[in-house]
């Protein structure tokens, strides 16, 4: 063990991060078979932009741009972790503990509205599509965001420092969530 408290393997990786890859390969194979579907789906199929054009793009844009900001501040925390700054690291797991929170509220809004116009996932193929994909990734940064709390809760006890190399395996989790978020914005809300 090194002084991490990270277990390596013999290549010198810590298993934590190789577990965490391992992970996101299996949850790409699950966004990338969604993506798949949709783009087949809709290549074969017409009525797609009608209905898009019901989305809210201002509330995706500006979840957009919350997501991206959280994904800076999930680099800053692992960044003060390495310079031992016990203070940022608590601020910045905070702040993308509050953003990805804020992602959550902003789509439970855009839903509702779609809902309260009778775009539900039984609307249609794309609306079933919208909310397969959305509602799973919105589950995703859920995910992140319990362990984001979990990290700051230690950190706040400090706690974190025997730990503390888990910021960086949750920051590993969150980018991939916000790649996933770059896929489906476009996909679901510029087409």
């Amino acid at each position: 063990m090194n002084s991490r408290a990270e277990v390596l393997t013999s290549t010198g990786i810590p298993t934590g991060k190789i577990g965490v890859w391992w992970f996101l390969a299996s949850e790409i194979t699950v966004f990338g078979g969604l993506i798949a579907s949709y783009i087949v789906v809709r290549l074969g199929s017409s009525g797609w932009s009608e209905a898009s054009s019901h989305l809210n793009f201002s509330l995706a844009l500006v979840n957009t741009f919350v997501l991206l900001t959280s994904s800076l501040t999930m680099v800053l925390a692992f960044a003060a972790v390495e310079e031992k700054q016990p203070r940022r690291v608590q601020a910045n797991l905070l702040l993308t503990l509050l953003m990805g929170l804020a992602f959550l509220v902003i789509k439970g809004f855009e839903y509702a509205g779609e809902i309260t116009h009778g775009f539900t996932p039984g609307a249609g193929i794309f609306w079933s599509f919208y909310y397969g994909m959305t509602g799973l990734h919105a589950l995703h940064v859920l995910g992140g965001v319990v362990v984001n709390l979990m990290l700051l809760i230690a950190a706040l006890r400090e706690t974190l420092r025997p730990i503390e190399h888990r910021v960086e395996l949750a920051g590993l989790y969150w980018h991939f969530v916000d790649i996933v978020w770059i896929f489906l914005f476009p996909l679901l809300y510029l087409t």
